[in-house]
């Protein structure tokens, strides 16, 4: 009996990432393309994502991905607080990461690098 309850909060759990996932990507004008490189998932899912047809799996790298994706968005608002501004630091060459944090988000290990860099440099601020 206490399976339903637990089910009904990974539901709304993976309702509410789905959304902030599709939200955050909006917000630093990240194609769905490019969307579908960083979470691990096919084009065709994040559509169906976007549709409201398709939830984020608990406990699976998409959903790993998907919390570290809004994590870097999160970072990255509170340091610059300009969706503009975040997407223009995405595209531009980092000195610190030696490369464009855009292209850097597209492999596991560039993902979790953007992450911590921009976690250590919310911290300084």
């Amino acid at each position: 009996m206490t399976a339903a309850p637990q089910e009904r909060l990974a539901a709304n759990s993976a309702i509410v990432l789905g959304k902030a996932v599709l939200r955050a990507a909006d917000r630093l004008r990240i194609s769905h393309a490019l969307l579908s490189k960083v979470l691990g998932l096919s084009p065709a899912t994040i559509t169906r994502l976007h549709q409201g047809t398709y939830e984020l799996k608990l406990g699976t790298k998409e959903w790993d991905f998907s919390l570290l994706f809004v994590r870097l968005y999160r970072s990255l608002d509170s340091i610059v607080s300009d969706d503009q501004m975040a997407h223009q630091w995405l595209n531009s060459e980092n000195l610190g990461l030696h490369s464009k944090p855009i292209t850097l988000i597209q492999t596991t290990e560039g993902l979790v690098r953007v992450v911590q860099y921009l976690d250590s440099s919310r911290g300084i601020v």
